[in-house]
């Protein structure tokens, strides 16, 4: 199958090839005969952008406002958001570079936010581990409270992000979609083990929530927050690129990976919208008072 650039997370070895060439026809062209989806994928975009950054933002000035009784997950939160507003900036390009475009070189710069992307579950999979400990094991989870093993877990997390992006910002690195593909598959199926174990311990603490301790209770909100991200963002992906050999090249191109990856990458509005959901929002926003 020939190169095709492609314009979301990658999954699979087909999936946005590392290495564009120019093109007579944009990508926009040579999917005009089946331009639905890729219209809807670029709609996503556009509302992460005008939706997702205030979304972010508000979640980065609540975080900021409530500093003094932040939840031990505030940390992962605040990366998370400050990561999507970074994502939801590429729109405008990401446009540009599909619709009228046909040269490589500002490929760079959204394989360097694709990248951004891509490794966000690193940030879910904190968030997920950090209220797994706090539910199972909660004596440990008290030792641990006060320390600054969080700090240096993001740092290491930032690391490992900025080299994967600079890394695919590169492009030519064989078999690099493959790092991604074990990354993804690894990053649902850790999340999915701690949000049911989880989601089991909550279940055997009382037959109600009522009955639930405080941080149990917290920790139930986070979890069906994370669940429901999941679920719906990053499920799509790993349950449709197994059966790429089902579908025709053209179908699978300019199709399904934009259904698939117009549904992860919304992540960045769906994440800050239902964390806001959660929060009391002060009805007087004084943002710019001390």
């Amino acid at each position: 199958m020939e190169e095709f650039h492609i314009n979301s997370s990658v999954l699979l070895m087909s999936v946005r090839p590392l290495n564009y060439t120019v093109r007579e026809k944009t990508i926009y062209e040579q999917c005009r005969h089946m331009p639905t989806v890729l219209i809807w994928y670029l709609t996503l975009q556009f509302i992460n952008m005008f939706l997702g950054i205030p979304a972010n933002l508000m979640v980065l000035w609540l975080i900021h406002k409530n500093r003094s009784d932040s939840s031990t997950s505030d940390i992962y939160i605040l990366q998370l958001a400050v990561l999507d507003v970074f994502f939801c900036l590429i729109p405008p390009l990401e446009l540009t570079n599909i619709v009228f475009l046909t040269t490589s070189s500002t490929w760079y710069v959204l394989r360097f936010f694709y990248g951004i992307k891509d490794t966000s579950p690193l940030i879910l999979s904190c968030i997920c581990l950090d209220r797994y400990i706090a539910v199972l094991h909660p004596i440990t989870f008290t030792r641990l409270k006060d320390r600054q093993h969080r700090a240096v877990l993001v740092i290491v997390v930032w690391l490992i992000i900025l080299a994967y992006a600079a890394a695919k910002c590169v492009g030519n690195i064989p078999n690099f979609e493959k790092v991604f593909t074990w990354m993804i598959l690894a990053t649902f199926a850790f999340m999915l083990f701690c949000n049911i174990a989880i989601l089991w311990a909550l279940r055997q603490s009382g037959p109600g929530r009522d009955e639930m301790h405080p941080m149990k209770k917290k920790a139930f909100k986070f979890v069906l927050i994370i669940l429901a991200i999941i679920v719906f963002n990053y499920f799509p992906p790993v349950a449709l690129f197994p059966f790429q050999d089902y579908f025709s090249p053209e179908v699978f191109r300019c199709y399904i990976h934009y259904v698939a990856f117009g549904l992860m990458d919304f992540s960045s509005t769906i994440q800050p919208v239902l964390y806001l959901s959660k929060e009391k929002i002060p009805q007087n926003l004084h943002c710019c008072q001390p």
